[in-house]
């Protein structure tokens, strides 16, 4: 019985030793190491912003290419026809110049309405 109580009472005494010693040990490795932990999440912290700013500026360029790229293709279609303006142009002055008559006369009415159609 009294081997019992004496295991109980060591035991118990040891956890307090214990967690007066954990305690210690937690306060005496935050006084000689949180300056040093703290400076390095510190710099970790600034590096993980700037790399943020980065993405976020690789993709307002990359939106600014996908625009300009939209605004070349409306371009080109505006480009497109006017090509196609000038290409009827150019078929009705080739026919006047060969001096066709009845069928050239057709398509010489044909290429205005076409090209009256195409700049509306």
């Amino acid at each position: 019985m009294y081997g019992v109580f004496l295991f109980y009472f060591l035991f118990f005494n040891l956890i307090f030793i214990l967690k007066l010693n954990m305690k210690n040990f937690i306060t005496d490795f935050m006084d000689k190491w949180a300056n040093r932990i703290m400076f390095f999440l510190v710099i970790i912290i600034f590096l993980k912003t700037c790399s943020t700013n980065n993405k976020i500026q690789k993709t307002n360029e990359e939106l600014t290419k996908k625009i300009n790229k939209i605004d070349s293709i409306v371009i080109n279609t505006a480009t497109k026809t006017d090509v196609k303006i000038e290409g009827l142009k150019s078929e009705k002055r080739m026919i006047q110049s060969t001096d066709r008559k009845i069928l050239d006369v057709n398509r010489q009415a044909e290429i205005d309405k076409e090209i009256q159609n195409l700049e509306k």
